[in-house]
């Protein structure tokens, strides 16, 4: 079984306080992007919010599973803290809901290539590496995130046993690497390859 974690507690200060997860490109929100691309190469889709409240802003998302942070205040790998917690896939590709252009053939090869290793990440270089566009055994993340006292997601990969592959191998699916675009700003629309956008294509703010 394979489960998907979003990420979507951050508070956004990036991006004025706004909720990036509600940015909109392309006739949808950026959550919504991320949903769709995930949903067929999952059993489940799971998102980790910051609190029970902010849960309720997804209520109407369907089968989506929502959960909040377990450990408060502890950045993105409290968020996958609580998010292997609730999943029940063997493998979880674990991505930031600020990434709207995140490629379906990208999450299938990553998944395809992780054979007997703890998790597949992909690398620009050996410093560069995308640990929220990347997958992850369970398992082995259980037993790390239980007795860690870093909050570095690098100190968290370099404990595994990950596999690295370079960007560029993934050019044969995404030309553009417009998969690893991250968004923390409506100013950077123009951030977003060519090739990703349409004629009329828009980035604005839709409150929920």
């Amino acid at each position: 079984m394979k489960s998907a974690i979003i990420l979507v507690g951050g508070e956004a200060t990036r991006a004025g306080g706004m909720e990036k997860y509600f940015f909109r490109f392309k006739g949808k929100t950026f959550i919504e992007r991320l949903i769709d691309t995930v949903r067929g190469t999952v059993d489940e889709i799971l998102l980790v919010t910051k609190s029970e409240e902010q849960c309720k802003r997804f209520a109407h998302f369907s089968p989506v599973i929502c959960v909040p942070d377990i450990r408060k205040g502890t950045g993105p790998i409290g968020g996958i803290h609580a998010g292997v917690l609730h999943a029940k896939g063997d493998l979880v590709f674990i991505a930031a809901c600020d990434m709207p252009c995140i490629n379906r053939n990208v999450i299938e090869f990553l998944f395809s290539r992780i054979n007997d290793h703890d998790a597949i990440i992909p690398c620009w270089d050996h410093d560069r590496l995308e640990p929220l566009h990347a997958v992850y055994r369970r398992e082995v993340l259980l037993r790390y995130l239980a007795t860690h006292t870093s909050l570095s997601l690098r100190d968290m990969v370099r404990h595994l046993d990950a596999h690295y592959v370079s960007v560029e191998d993934l050019r044969k699916m995404d030309p553009s690497l417009s998969t690893f675009t991250n968004i923390n700003r409506i100013e950077d629309l123009a951030c977003i390859p060519e090739t990703e956008r349409e004629p009329d294509s828009q980035l604005d703010y839709f409150r929920k």
